[in-house]
């Protein structure tokens, strides 16, 4: 329980990157996330062709159903602002003004830290002038423990069900959206501390070294390389080894999405098959009540910190 109970003016603030409701919305999102920069059409075309597929971006429902979660837990308002689509993170902002708030914990749900992540969310809070409530920013959490075991309880599961369905054991890929290669190399943290959330899960679900690998997905079509190797890749070379079969489980995501529903689930599983290798996946966090006290646990920590962080 949050040891600030009884203080309206203190608020949560959950970020995350936002989503189209439906197909039709993907042009206008697309500009937001490329800031207004034009995109081909046919690079258009054939991402409002992928939420087509899946029907519609679960990504606000879930993190809704998390803000909940976790305002029953610390018994404090929880916000949630998206930096690509609606509710718009200055929009929010604006809310919790008119609602008094003083003081906002304010969390990324993206667990590892990267400037073109938690760097632009951070950037996004800044986009009022004056801010009239100071902000406490949660750097990242990738290592939390209750995070771990969050995603240990989905793999554990999981992974035994398909390796028995199979009848034969399945390689794990952790995995993560991957960035520009760029931006690592000024001490980026991102690709360290996505490795070491991948490390910390396969101990924790007891996963020997052999039976794991790690690649980041979802490269991007922007200029120069991105981080790999890629899913594609990874699946080839254990296919090389002998491998009938894998088994995906992302570890930078906290809930089912495009990159989830279309990229795992439909273009990740279809390369599969062409090379004669089944696909499966871990269930995404989604709703999961560890997730929500490894929020709740961020969110009590600052409050027990006393430390009330600065305006932004």
């Amino acid at each position: 329980m949050s040891v600030d109970v009884n203080n309206p003016k203190t608020a949560v603030l959950l970020l995350a990157h936002g989503s189209p409701s439906t197909p039709e919305e993907v042009p206008e999102y697309l500009k937001y996330v490329t800031s207004g920069r034009p995109l081909a059409q046919s690079v258009i075309d054939e991402i409002t062709h992928r939420y087509a597929l899946v029907g519609s971006s679960p990504l606000h429902r879930w993190t809704l159903k998390q803000s909940y979660q976790l305002a029953d837990l610390v018994r404090l308002p929880v916000y949630v602002g998206m930096r690509n689509w609606r509710p718009f993170i200055a929009d929010v902002m604006r809310t919790m003004s008119a609602d008094g708030v003083q003081r906002a914990i304010v969390i990324c749900m993206a667990p590892q830290n990267s400037r073109t992540s938690v760097g632009l969310y951070r950037h996004a809070l800044q986009v009022e002038k004056e801010v009239p409530f100071t902000i406490d920013f949660v750097e990242s959490w990738h290592d939390h423990p209750l995070l771990i075991k969050a995603f240990a309880e989905r793999l554990r599961t999981d992974w035994q069900n398909a390796c028995n369905q199979d009848g034969f054991k399945l390689p794990v890929i952790f995995t993560a959206h991957s960035v520009p290669e760029r931006t690592i190399t000024d001490g980026d943290p991102y690709q360290d501390q996505a490795h070491y959330t991948a490390e910390l899960v396969a101990e924790e679900a007891g996963l020997a070294p052999d039976d794991w690998t790690f690649a980041f997905q979802s490269q991007g079509v922007s200029s120069g390389p991105w981080l790999g190797p890629t899913v594609e890749e990874t699946i080839a070379a254990l296919k090389e080894k002998g491998n009938r079969g894998v088994f995906l489980q992302p570890i930078g995501f906290l809930c089912d999405h495009v990159e989830v529903l279309y990229d795992i689930d439909i273009a990740f599983r279809e390369f599969a098959e062409k090379n004669a290798m089944r696909l499966r996946r871990a269930e995404s966090l989604n709703d999961s009540l560890l997730l929500t006290q490894a929020l709740a646990d961020l969110v009590n920590a600052r409050l027990r910190s006393g430390v009330v962080g600065s305006p932004t």
